[in-house]
């Protein structure tokens, strides 16, 4: 399967990447988020708690299941005041 995957805010300061096409056999974000973090160094900042993903441009859990040419994009925690 082919991913579109998107990172945002400070995840793409942090990795220098904004966009990247990922192929491989992903049953959820989860796993496609396991895999990138076994690249190691900055990519352990997906690791962090409070990350948060969209699969089609819809919020959703890192458990959501995945689809050939679906769009995943993760993103920091917004806070505001």
């Amino acid at each position: 399967m082919k991913l579109d995957v998107q990172f945002f805010a400070r995840y793409r300061e942090v990795l220098g990447v904004d966009a990247e096409q990922i192929e491989g056999d992903f049953a959820t974000i989860e796993q496609l988020r396991g895999h990138l973090l076994q690249r190691g160094g900055d990519w352990q900042v997906l690791a962090e708690h409070g990350l948060m993903c969209a699969r089609n441009q819809e919020l959703c859990a890192v458990g959501e299941l995945l689809a050939d040419g679906d769009e995943v994009a993760f993103f920091p925690t917004v806070t505001g005041g």
